[in-house]
C-alpha cells in the first residue's frame, strides 16, 4: 500500500448531515496524521528529485502487469514529470480515503485524481467530468426512476463520492448505501453481473469499461448531476505546483495530448455491442481452448503477447482454420497466397501452420513502423498494415503528414486511414485506393477482444522476455 497507516471513522448513515458529518470526521482524522507525520512531509519535487504521485488501482487510471504500469491517469502524471525535467514516483493508495490522507499528510506531491470539492486541499482544473449510473443485472427491471430506488441496496466503493449523492437524495428515493472496502468499480460491477449484489453506483467511464467484459450488465438511471476529477495537492508548495499543473493540462488539452491519452484507453470500448462481446466471450471459453497453446508458442517465436495474436485471430477469422473470405484470403489468420508464399506455409488452413505464420507477419510489420512510434501505437500501426498491406500504410503515412498529422500516432493515423477511399486521396498515391476505415474497425476491434483476454486470461511467461515487449500494453 501507499502508506503505512489507516483511518478508520464510524460514520452515520442518517440521512440528515450525512456527508458533513464524513468529511468532518474524516479531516479531524486527517489533521491528527498531519501533526504527526510533519517531520516526514515531502520536500517540493525540484528539490525532492522526483515527483511523488498517490494513485489509486482503477481500470481507468492506473493498472499494472508484472513490472509494466499504465492507465489513463498514470500516463497524463508521467508526461506532467517529464514536463518538470522529473522522474514520477507512484504511491499506490488503497481508495479515495487513502488519497486524501497521503496529500493532507504531505507524503505526496500530487494525488490522482480525486473529485473535486470544497475541502482543504488545493485541486487542479478538471481532467474529466463525468456522469453517475445505478446499474444492475439484465435479469431485473428497475429502478426506472429516483422514487424507484427506496429500499434497494446500492454498493459504492469506500469513499466515493457517488455514497454522499445517493445519501442525499430525497428520503422518498434514498436507498441503503453499502461502501465496499478495497475494491474498485469494476469490481463492482463484477458482482453485479455475477448476481452478488442488487445494485451498484458508477461512474459513466467504468460503465462503459464494463460492459465490455460483463455483458450481463444493464445501465439503469442516471443519477443527477456531474462530478469532475481532477489532481489534488496538499504538500509542501502545493500553491506553486497547483499552477504549474493547471498550465501543463491547459497545454495538453490544447495540443491533443489529452485527446491521444484518452483514445489509448477508451477509444475503442464502445465498438463492440453487447451481444458481440457475448458471443466472443462464448467463443473464448469453447474454442479458444483448443488453440490456446498454439497462440501461446507464437508468442516465444514473435515477442507479440499471446492473447493479442489470439484476437487478431478472432477477428480475422472468429477461430475457424478453414475461414476463406472472397478475396482468397483463408485460414486461422486469414493470410495471402503472397504472405503465405513469403512465410513458407505449406497449408494455409492448417491453423499451427497459420498462427505461427501470421505472429511471424504481424512482428515483421512492427519493425517495418518507424522506431518513432511510440508503444502502443506502433503496435496498432502495424496491425492496420497488416490489414491494408504496407504499401497501402506507407501511402496513408505520406498523407498523414500532408494533412498535418503525427503518422507515428495512432490517434491521428486513425483518421487519416478513412480517407484513402476519397479519389482525390488516393489518385495522389502509387497503392491505388483501400478500405482504411475498415482498417481503423479492424485495429478498434481487436483492441477490444485483447482487453477482454488480458482481464480472463493469465500472461504467459515466455523464454524470450527481451522480446515481448512488442505485445505489452
Amino acid at each position: 500500500m501507499g502508506a503505512n497507516y489507516t483511518c478508520e471513522a464510524s460514520v452515520d448513515h442518517s440521512p440528515l448531515g450525512a456527508k458533513a458529518l464524513t468529511k468532518l470526521l474524516r479531516l479531524i482524522c486527517c489533521l491528527g496524521l498531519f501533526c504527526l507525520a510533519g517531520c516526514s512531509r515531502i520536500d517540493p519535487p525540484e528539490e525532492d528529485g522526483r515527483l511523488v504521485a498517490a494513485i489509486s488501482e482503477t481500470p481507468s487510471s492506473f493498472q499494472h502487469e508484472g513490472t509494466t504500469a499504465s492507465g489513463f491517469e498514470h500516463d497524463l502524471v508521467t508526461a506532467f514529470a517529464n514536463s518538470l525535467g522529473l522522474k514520477v514516483h507512484f504511491i499506490q493508495a488503497a481508495d479515495l480515503y487513502e488519497l486524501n490522507d497521503l496529500a493532507l499528510a504531505g507524503r505526496t506531491h500530487l494525488a490522482a485524481s480525486m473529485p473535486l470539492d470544497d475541502g482543504p486541499l488545493q485541486f487542479s482544473t478538471p481532467i474529466r467530468t463525468v456522469t453517475q449510473w445505478i446499474v444492475g443485472h439484465n435479469d431485473i427491471l428497475g429502478p426506472e426512476q429516483l422514487s424507484d430506488l427506496a429500499g434497494k441496496t446500492v454498493e459504492v466503493i469506500a469513499g466515493s463520492p457517488l455514497a454522499d449523492t445517493l445519501r442525499g437524495l430525497d428520503e422518498k428515493s434514498r436507498p441503503l448505501v453499502i461502501e465496499v472496502p478495497g475494491a474498485n468499480e469494476m469490481e463492482l460491477l463484477a458482482r453485479v453481473a455475477g448476481n452478488k449484489a442488487e445494485l451498484a453506483a458508477v461512474h459513466e467511464i467504468h460503465l462503459d469499461l464494463g460492459v465490455n467484459f460483463y455483458p450481463e450488465l444493464r445501465p439503469l438511471l442516471q443519477l443527477p448531476g456531474k462530478l469532475e476529477f481532477g489532481w489534488a495537492f496538499g504538500g509542501a508548495d502545493a500553491g506553486a505546483l497547483r499552477a504549474r499543473a493547471d498550465a501543463f493540462i491547459a497545454g495538453a488539452r490544447a495540443d491533443g495530448t489529452l485527446a491521444r491519452i484518452h483514445d489509448r484507453y477508451f477509444g475503442h470500448i464502445k465498438r463492440i455491442n453487447a451481444v458481440g462481446i457475448a458471443k466472443f466471450l462464448d467463443d473464448a471459453r469453447t474454442r479458444l481452448p483448443a488453440w490456446r497453446r498454439h497462440f501461446q508458442s507464437a508468442q516465444d517465436l514473435s515477442g507479440i503477447d499471446w492473447r493479442l495474436l489470439a484476437a487478431l485471430a478472432y477477428q480475422e477469422s472468429h477461430w475457424n482454420p478453414l475461414a476463406t473470405s472472397p478475396t482468397g484470403v483463408r485460414g486461422m489468420m486469414m493470410l495471402t497466397e503472397d504472405t503465405a508464399d513469403i512465410l513458407r506455409v505449406k497449408n494455409r488452413l492448417d491453423a499451427p501452420e497459420s498462427i505461427r505464420a501470421g505472429s511471424l507477419y504481424l512482428a515483421q510489420l512492427v519493425e517495418q513502423i518507424p522506431a518513432s512510434a511510440g508503444h502502443p501505437d506502433r503496435l496498432w500501426l502495424a496491425l492496420s498494415a497488416y490489414n491494408l498491406g504496407m504499401g497501402h500504410f506507407r501511402g496513408a503515412r505520406s498523407i498523414a503528414k500532408s494533412m498535418k498529422r503525427d503518422p507515428d500516432v495512432w490517434y491521428d493515423m486513425k483518421q487519416v486511414l478513412p480517407q484513402l477511399a476519397r479519389p482525390e486521396i488516393y489518385a495522389r498515391l502509387k497503392s491505388g485506393a483501400a478500405r482504411g476505415g475498415e482498417a481503423v474497425i479492424m485495429v478498434e476491434n481487436i483492441r477490444s477482444y485483447y482487453d477482454i483476454l488480458s482481464r480472463f486470461e493469465p500472461a504467459h511467461s515466455s523464454p524470450y522476455p527481451a522480446q515481448s515487449a512488442l505485445g505489452q500494453r
